[in-house]
C-alpha cells in the first residue's frame, strides 16, 4: 500500500498527544495501545522508504566538490 507523508505527519502527531485515535482525511482508525500506533508508525516509515527507492530518490547520487589552490603562481 502506498503511504504518505501527511498520514505519517498525523500518526506522529497523535503519538506525541498521547493520542490513540488518528484521522486521515474522511476516515478515522483508533489503535487499541501506543504501541500498535507505534508499530503503525514504523510501517509508514517502511512503506515511504520503500517507494523512494523503488522511485529512484533514495539513496541519491553521491555528489562531490573538489577545491584544488596552489601558493604563487
Amino acid at each position: 500500500m502506498a503511504y504518505s507523508q501527511a498520514q505519517l505527519d498525523a500518526l506522529e502527531a497523535a503519538l506525541a498527544k498521547g493520542e490513540r485515535r488518528v484521522t486521515f482525511g474522511d476516515k478515522t482508525v483508533e489503535y487499541r495501545t501506543v504501541e500498535e500506533l507505534a508499530a503503525a508508525i514504523k510501517e509508514v516509515k517502511r512503506g515511504l522508504f520503500d517507494d523512494a527507492v523503488n522511485t529512484g530518490l533514495w539513496p541519491r547520487a553521491p555528489r562531490q566538490v573538489r577545491i584544488t589552490t596552489r601558493k604563487g603562481t
